[in-house]
């Protein structure tokens, strides 16, 4: 993980771009703040979908690493809102993943790697048979757990980060936290398992979070229904004690899975 500035500098120094990155459905840039490199989502570049209305996805950015510090697990980099050349919006610290690893990654049908746990079956672009599969790690399963919290409706294998030291941050959490259940990811290789003591204290901080500073800090970002709704899927995760199904009308998988 890379070192930042100290907080005063990431607020108030200038936010340099370097580039835009692409493709993206929403504006997107690579910049400087200080030494620390970061990602720049302005609101001015959103793109509401029908189900996520308004100028809400660089907040529920920010929402989404204020649970995860909650947490403890530290699933999604530090993002803050802040000024731009842009306009306001969404600050992420840039992360540089090992490109010699695959959190979630695709091989041919019937050949899951050992460490490897199977999603489901499908055809490539040239109609061979392939499974995509993701690791079956402390550190990957930690972001599946905090995605059941948050809803996340777009958890691609691209938005997994796979850092040398084995940690696993997530990124793009601009559609999540919606009061209807949207999960879509790409990690359903633990469903019906248990959760550890560790996960249900993870998510147990959540859930007394929202009766103070968690709930506080998130009540500018997102809606209180919104708000009540995190309480309730971590009142139904607990009660259940497991990894849940896919359940619902909607799909289960983002589309592309990458």
């Amino acid at each position: 993980m890379e070192t930042s500035d100290p907080l005063d500098v990431l607020e108030s120094a200038e936010l340099v771009l370097e580039g835009r990155i692409m493709p993206a459905s929403n504006a997107t840039f690579l910049g400087t703040v200080g030494s620390t490199r970061v990602v720049y989502k302005p609101i001015a570049g959103e793109k509401p979908l029908w189900d996520f209305p308004g100028a809400t996805l660089a907040h529920r950015e920010v929402a989404a690493y204020l649970v995860s510090e909650a947490t403890g697990w530290g699933v999604v980099p530090r993002t803050w809102l802040r000024g731009g050349p842009h306009g306001p919006g969404m600050v992420q610290q840039w992360q540089e993943p090992d490109a010699e690893q695959e959190a979630v990654t695709l091989v041919p049908e019937g050949e899951v790697p050992p460490g490897y746990l199977h999603v489901f079956d499908g055809l490539d672009a040239r109609d061979r048979p392939i499974a995509l599969v993701h690791e079956d790690t402390p550190a990957l399963r930690r972001m599946a757990v905090f995605d059941v919290v948050v809803n996340n409706a777009d958890r691609k294998g691209g938005h997994v980060l796979e850092m040398a030291d084995g940690h696993r941050f997530g990124v793009d959490h601009g559609i999540a936290f919606h009061h209807e259940h949207k999960l879509r990811t790409v990690l359903w290789g633990w469903v019906g398992e248990p959760l550890t003591d560790e996960e249900r204290g993870a998510v147990t901080a959540v859930r007394e979070g929202l009766a103070g500073a968690l709930g506080a800090s998130l009540a500018p970002l997102l809606t209180d229904l919104e708000i009540d709704c995190i309480a309730r899927r971590c009142d139904r995760l607990l009660h259940r004690g497991s990894l849940p199904a896919p359940r619902g009308e909607h799909p289960a998988i983002p589309w592309p899975p990458f």
